[in-house]
């Protein structure tokens, strides 16, 4: 298995935002999807350490990912987040920007041609692309460093219907031409079918169900009971 989350919980600014979560994330291509704010972008960052865990365990390839050096493992494990933040200059230097700070030589076409750019690219000022063109430089930069496992964070929430499907066909190339794992982030039915193999549905902090992608989606999945007002006379034992 390659990722594996026992019992993580997660608050931040005093708001419990993960309550329990337990998942697996198996090799190939896997997807967190869920309604919006129920925690599916905590859980991606979990599994480079972008964040910690308050409680639980997260595990990369059966050991605690606490255990790895955290720049090693970012380099390994490489997220890419929804909206591009690209640093100012030409494409080449921002496919250039991790391997240099690794200190490490490469060469710009490799990368930016798995990621569905041509050679031309290389020299074009990155703030001059579309925005579909910068998701994909971003995507570049995160294939610049030879990871092993893509995080991809809503990688088209900004991108209009012809740019989604650019930037879906292009994922779906890399599955076909590289041994890179993917785990998606994303709220839509559609593209975690197009996308993943693998399903964890997530809502309200917990998974609710996980497994093969169309029969996990198809599921119908009872909606959690809101808590009960205690009655009168509870409220008055509890005082």
């Amino acid at each position: 298995m390659l990722f594996e989350l026992d019992q993580v919980f997660y608050s931040r600014a005093g708001l419990e935002v993960l309550r329990g979560l337990s998942a697996r994330l198996p090799s190939g291509a896997s997807c967190l999807f869920g309604p919006s704010g129920s925690g599916k972008s905590t859980t991606l960052r979990l599994l480079n350490r972008l964040i910690d865990p308050d409680r639980g365990r997260v595990l990369y390839e059966g050991s605690p990912v606490e255990q790895r050096d955290v720049l090693e493992l970012r380099r390994e494990v490489c997220l890419v987040p929804q909206l591009p933040a690209l640093i100012g200059g030409s494409v080449a230097d921002n496919v250039a920007y991790g391997p240099r700070l690794s200190g490490h030589s490469f060469d710009s076409r490799a990368p930016l041609e798995l990621a569905g750019l041509d050679a031309s690219f290389a020299e074009r000022p990155a703030d001059r692309l579309s925005v579909g063109e910068q998701q994909r430089v971003m995507l570049a930069r995160a294939l610049a460093l030879q990871p092993r496992v893509l995080l991809l964070d809503e990688p088209t929430a900004a991108l209009d219907a012809a740019a989604t499907a650019a930037v879906e066909r292009t994922l779906a190339d890399l599955r076909e031409r590289t041994a890179i794992s993917i785990v998606l982030v994303t709220h839509s039915e559609e593209q975690a079918r197009r996308l993943a193999d693998w399903v964890v549905r997530i809502d309200r902090g917990r998974t609710v169900a996980e497994g093969p992608a169309e029969q996990t989606i198809a599921l119908e999945i009872a909606p959690e009971p809101s808590p009960q007002p205690a009655a009168e006379g509870e409220r008055g034992r509890a005082r």
